[in-house]
């Protein structure tokens, strides 16, 4: 098997690359999708959040209340490690159990952390390769104008705001360029992918 770590920048497509990986075999760890059901209602992470933080913090359905939460740790940088790590036990728990169903199932899976913070957390150091998906700024705020309707100035702050891309292609392993069409970058996914098999076979 091969644990390989994904990630990009807002707007560069990491989830098409994500869906594209998954429809050719590859098994994959969605980190989002992760940490939002680890705090569903009643699962522990959530019990956690509201034995600490109060049952103010929930909605009328139970679920957390993502604002109310994010404006009383914004400010406490206390609250806010007690909050990461009630989250993050949790969710390291689950990769590691889903990560073990699979190798259980394929010893010679391919297996893909989408993550997107990869780098800033450290967690390319545990990856056997990196992959980073590219693409330039101008395509960044194309892409996120027409899916989100964010205003230019938004956008820009936001990429401001991550890590910088060219510092994340400087970690990477391998770098898809999702600056051309559909066919040229679905070419780059099916040839990795061909790659980080044939790399999984091997250390099975």
């Amino acid at each position: 098997m091969l644990v390989v770590g994904l990630t990009g920048s807002i707007g560069t497509g990491k989830s098409l690359m994500s869906k594209y990986f998954k429809e050719l075999g590859a098994y994959i760890i969605d980190y989002d999708l992760i940490s939002k059901m680890v705090v569903e209602p009643g699962l522990p992470a959530w019990q956690d959040i509201v034995n600490y933080f109060g049952k103010e913090i929930l909605r009328e359905d139970q679920n957390l209340d993502r604002a109310k939460l994010g404006a009383i740790v914004f400010n406490d940088e206390e609250k806010r490690k007690k909050l990461e790590f009630f989250v993050h036990s949790r969710m390291a728990e689950e990769i590691q159990n889903q990560q073990m169903t699979v190798i259980e199932a394929n010893p010679a899976a391919v297996i893909v952390h989408d993550v997107p913070l990869l780098f800033e957390t450290g967690i390319d150091k545990v990856m056997k390769k990196n992959i980073v998906v590219y693409a330039n700024e101008e395509n960044q705020i194309k892409r996120l104008m027409q899916r989100d309707g964010l205003s230019e100035v938004d956008i820009r702050s936001r990429i401001r705001a991550q890590m910088p891309l060219a510092e994340k292609m400087k970690r990477a392993d391998y770098i898809i360029d999702n600056n051309g069409s559909m066919e040229e970058m679905n070419q780059q996914v099916r040839e990795l992918y061909q790659e980080l098999s044939a790399l999984a076979r091997a250390k099975k």
